[in-house]
């Protein structure tokens, strides 16, 4: 009977490595799938960053040609007010 509980013990043995390999193969599985996963995030986040930064130097850009247009008109009203000046002073002489 010994000879039997060791052969049933070698089997539960046997059994239990079988699960646990089985168990850590798809527990590896899990942590391979999971890291790709964050490298795929971590690919889009980096992606989105650069089209936001993108975005925000054209953003800077336009704010600064929108001033600089407002800035036209005024210039412009400045340039004629002088000419305007000129002319009067030459016609009062």
């Amino acid at each position: 009977m010994a000879a039997e509980e060791v052969l049933q013990t070698v089997d539960h043995y046997k059994t239990e490595i079988e699960r646990l390999t089985k168990e850590l193969t798809e527990t590896t599985h899990e942590k391979i799938q999971a890291a790709e996963y964050g490298l795929v995030v971590l690919e889009e986040k980096l992606t989105l960053k650069q089209q936001y930064d993108e975005l925000e130097a054209e953003y800077d850009s336009l704010k600064q040609e929108l001033e600089q247009l407002k800035e036209g008109p005024l210039l412009l009203k400045n340039v004629i007010y002088d000419i305007m000046n000129q002319l009067a002073f030459q016609f009062s002489m």
